[in-house]
């Protein structure tokens, strides 16, 4: 038997897609109703150099209501608000180093990137208050050491859950209360 009949015969196969002759499709239209994602607004041109840390500062005043961001690409930034009020707010801040404007008005490409993660771009909200009584609880147990803690101490943080519990069941109730016309 000869090497060239033992060789198996190869065979080329013919490309699926062409890559190299692609052409992006025109692209569609997506439009935003004004009060549709209107916790949103666009932040763009910014300084390349900016990172995340300095377009946070610059919008320092909405920390404490809620503020995040999330990057489109190097110049386009979604702000994302607690509210829409919020967001009609920094619509209003004049800013020499970017600019803002809302996301109904923004470009398609950032308009489809927003629609299409949606579910992720809910309203920023402030964290709520945490307590370290549970996880000193489970800690001690787990070491099966005896805790430093006073019972004073204890106390002082069993009242202030127990406080923090009731407003949130009275929250709650209220919420309900308006919903039912009381």
């Amino acid at each position: 038997m000869s090497l060239t009949e033992g060789r198996k015969k190869s065979s080329i196969q013919e490309a699926r897609f062409d890559n190299y002759n692609w052409m992006p499709e025109e692209e569609e239209e997506v439009e935003l109703r004004d009060d549709e994602l209107s916790h949103i607004v666009e932040i763009y041109d910014f300084l390349p150099e900016f990172k995340t840390e300095d377009l946070i500062r610059s919008f320092s005043s909405f920390q404490q209501k809620g503020f995040d961001i999330k990057w489109i690409d190097d110049m386009h930034v979604l702000g994302l608000f607690s509210s829409p009020i919020a967001a009609r707010d920094a619509l209003r801040m004049k800013n020499p180093m970017m600019k803002v404007r809302p996301l109904s008005k923004s470009s398609n490409a950032t308009k489809a990137k927003a629609r299409s993660c949606s579910d992720y771009l809910l309203p920023a909200k402030e964290r709520p208050q945490t307590s370290a009584a549970l996880a000193r609880r489970l800690v001690i147990g787990a070491l099966g050491v005896k805790s430093n803690q006073t019972r004073e101490e204890r106390e002082a943080e069993r009242n202030k859950l127990r406080q923090a519990k009731e407003q949130k069941c009275l929250a709650a109730k209220q919420r309900e209360d308006a919903w039912e016309g009381k």
